[in-house]
Formats: structure tokens, C-alpha cells, sequence
């Protein structure tokens, strides 16, 4: 990639930006945070500045031994809430995450769609596989990653035989000759699969707009399906070499699915703690995290790692010879990989971990700053080749959110490094910008 190419942007809906303890803040209006107000206001904001879509991440669970001091997982259903969004913007992209490991492919399918018309060719779908929330859907436990990659292979081909088991061109709306349809075009699918039994047709029409599709797995099982199937991955890099290699390898595999490699957008999280100066976005990052909670971190690390820091002084240096082998079922293997690189690449102190994205969040690229930081960071990733966009992840601040969207958008605008307007209305258009 050059430095001229257009970024694809994202824009969490996730209020990242009220974590911590940014929701205490006068100005957070953390009480409208269940409303759909909040969110439209917040997604006519980053369609004011020209952003490819805005993204709502979901769970099927809730922790609520977090819930005393923030929200945690608690959030409205996202389709749902983007269709509230669809009739309140004209151009942003729409991109709901639903889960293939609980709910029925036809269901989805359904709702996809619908929320395509909603928005007129607007509508995405991120496809996750989903780390917990089995016990909410009768399961007694989590399947293996192998199985829930499986199945959301199938899933995901059922989901898009369904789309064309009734085209758009299939309608023909023809009051002279009293025409609704030609059924001729209308299938059933007539799946019979290791995990699914579906016969179809979908009782829903195809927009003319096709849906892109959205996937944020990163282990190997999950890298070859996104590069099998994705229109963007959304992803956990937080360095550049990360981002190189994990960019290099989904092209790779892409190009061996048969597909064109600039067709899968590599687009990682980006986490923003903007301020006018660097000191007070730095006091910004230090005041949202003032409560977190020590014995969680550990606990996650050593989920992880299987490294147990508890009784470790916090100047002590953790190196890559104290790493014990790794644990054979950590909940989250992408985590876990990225914080064992961690470790054994950089010389950091107990107290330096606790305080990385790899430990704290969800090991996105993490920049506090200023917007001029932020831009000359992004600019110099661009020039390296490491990604094709990047969704924002906001932190520490409404106002910090605001930077985001009226000051570095316009600015990597200025520089010919993202759009100055849309040429297109649907989501696949701005994608294949």
C-alpha cells in the first residue's frame, strides 16, 4: 500500500469512550446509554465524517462481576438498534455481529437481510463464533475452536444460499401484468450439512445491494476462514510487525481460496485516547483506568500465559524465560498468542504489562495522544503496508470520541489518506473504494 491509498474507517458503537471511569464524567450522558437517541446521534457524527460503517460488537452473556462499576457486556440487541440507526442516516454503512454458534442460519439470514432493505443496500454482518454464553443456549459447554470454525463455515454458506435462493432480479412488481414474481428464480437451498438442515427458500427478497461480510478470528483456524470469506477482518494487532505479518498471511491465504487479496481489508482496532496535548491524554488514560482491577489482570494473564505474577513486586521484569508452556484451553487463543509475544519481544516490568493493551483490553493498537500523534502513527502504518483501514475503538472521553470524528478523519482527509465525501450509498460501494 502507498501512502496516497484510501483507509477504510470503522466506528465502534461500542461506548468505549464511557469504560473505566469515563462514564462518571459530567459529560458523559452515560443515563441515555440504553436509548436509540444516543446512537443515532452518534452514527449521523461519523457519517458526517464520511466513515465506511459504524459497528456494534455483541455477547450472548453477561458478567456481572464487573457490573458495579461499569457496564460490562450489558447492551441493546445490535440489528435491532441498527435498524432504529437506518431510518435516522442515508449513507453509513451498517454492520450488526451475530453469533453462527447459537442462533439458527435462517434467523439470521432473515435479519440480515431485512435490515438490508431497512437501509437501502446499507447492511453488513459481522460473523463471530463467540467465546462464552453457551450456558444461556443449553450447552453445557463451550465446542472447540475446530468445531465452532466448522460450523460457521457451513453456517455462513448456508446463510448466503438462503440470500440467493430468492434474487432480487426475481421480482418484478409488474402491476399491468399482475406479475409479483417470476418463481421460476426462486429455489430452495436444500442443505443437509454436518450441523444444518435447512430447506429454504428465504421468504425475504434480495436487496440489489449484496451484504459484506466481517470477521474478527485471528487464530489460524480463523484467519483461513476470514480470507475464505471476508470482505474486512477486523482485528487484534497491537504493533505494526503484527500487523504486517497477519495482513501478509490473510492475502496469502486469500489468494489460495481463489480470491483477489485486495478483496479482504485488514482493519484493526484502534484504540484512541486523544487530548489537546500529550500530557493530558496520557492524565486522560490514567484517570480512566484508576480503579481497574488489579487481581482480574492477573487472573487473565495467567488464564493466558499461565504465568502467575500475584505475589510479584511491580519493578520486577518479566521475560520471555519466565513464560511456563502454554495453558492448552485459554479462553481466548488470539489473547493469549499476542500477550506471549508480547512478553518475549519487549523487556517490561510487571507494572508495565498491567498497564498493555494486550492485558487490559482487547490487544488493539492503542495510541494516547495528541490528533497529530494519532495521524502521524496512522500515516506511517499505512506507508508499511500493515493494514487497509481501522476501526476506531474512542477511550477515555465523549470528548476523546469527538477528536476522532471531527478532527483526525478530516485530517487523514486533508492528506489524501481517507474520502472527503461518499461516491457511493450502500456499504459494499464505500468497500470497494
Amino acid at each position: 500500500m502507498s501512502v496516497t491509498a484510501k483507509l477504510h474507517v470503522g466506528m465502534s458503537l461500542a461506548p468505549t469512550w464511557l469504560s473505566g471511569e469515563a462514564w462518571r464524567r459530567a459529560d458523559s450522558d452515560i443515563s441515555g446509554v440504553f436509548s436509540s437517541d444516543y446512537f443515532v446521534d452518534l452514527a449521523q457524527r461519523a457519517e458526517a465524517a464520511h466513515v465506511d460503517f459504524v459497528f456494534r460488537p455483541d455477547t450472548l452473556f453477561l458478567r456481572t462481576e464487573g457490573l458495579e462499576t461499569g457496564g460490562g457486556f450489558a447492551s441493546m440487541d445490535p440489528t435491532m438498534l441498527l435498524a432504529a440507526i437506518a431510518r435516522e442516516t442515508s449513507h453509513v454503512g451498517l454492520l450488526s455481529t451475530v453469533s453462527t454458534t447459537f442462533l439458527p442460519p435462517y434467523v439470521v439470514a432473515r435479519q440480515i437481510q431485512s435490515l438490508n432493505w431497512l437501509s437501502n443496500g446499507r447492511a453488513g454482518w459481522n460473523i463471530v463464533t463467540a467465546l462464552d454464553g453457551h450456558e444461556n443456549f443449553g450447552l453445557t459447554e463451550m465446542p472447540s475452536p475446530q468445531e465452532r470454525y466448522e460450523r460457521a463455515a457451513e453456517f455462513t454458506q448456508v446463510v448466503k444460499a438462503l440470500w440467493a435462493s430468492f434474487p432480487n432480479e426475481a421480482l418484478k412488481l409488474d402491476r399491468e401484468s399482475g406479475r409479483f414474481a417470476d418463481s421460476s428464480l426462486v429455489h430452495p437451498v436444500a442443505h443437509e450439512g454436518r450441523h444444518f438442515s435447512v430447506k429454504g427458500p428465504l421468504n425475504l427478497p434480495a436487496h440489489a445491494s449484496r451484504i459484506p461480510l466481517v470477521q474478527a478470528g485471528a487464530s489460524p483456524q480463523g484467519r483461513d476462514f476470514a480470507s475464505s470469506v471476508a470482505d474486512a477482518v477486523f482485528a487484534s494487532t497491537p504493533d505494526m510487525q503484527a500487523a504486517i505479518e497477519l495482513r501478509a498471511d490473510l492475502r496469502r491465504r486469500a489468494e489460495g481460496h481463489g480470491r483477489n487479496p485486495d478483496g479482504v481489508k485488514m482493519m484493526p482496532g484502534l484504540s484512541l485516547y486523544l487530548a489537546e496535548t500529550g500530557r493530558e491524554a496520557l492524565e486522560l488514560f490514567t484517570e480512566t483506568h484508576a480503579r481497574a482491577n488489579r487481581s482480574r489482570a492477573f487472573a487473565s494473564i495467567r488464564d493466558m500465559t499461565g504465568l502467575d505474577l500475584t505475589d510479584w513486586p511491580l519493578t520486577r521484569i518479566v521475560t520471555a524465560s519466565d513464560l511456563p508452556p502454554p495453558p492448552e484451553t485459554p479462553r481466548s487463543r488470539t489473547h493469549a498468542g499476542l500477550l506471549r509475544r508480547l512478553i518475549e519481544r519487549e523487556t517490561l516490568s510487571v507494572a508495565e504489562l498491567l498497564r498493555r493493551p494486550e492485558v487490559m483490553g482487547s490487544g488493539h493498537w492503542q495510541i494516547i495522544g495528541t490528533v497529530e500523534d494519532a495521524f502521524e502513527a496512522i500515516r506511517e502504518w499505512a506507508a508499511a503496508g500493515a493494514i487497509d483501514g481501522f476501526v476506531a475503538v474512542p477511550g477515555g472521553s465523549v470528548a476523546s470520541m469527538r477528536l476522532v470524528l471531527e478532527r483526525l478523519l478530516p485530517k487523514l482527509a486533508d492528506a489524501g489518506l481517507f474520502r472527503t465525501a461518499y461516491s457511493g450509498r450502500t456499504f459494499a460501494e464505500h468497500l470497494a473504494e
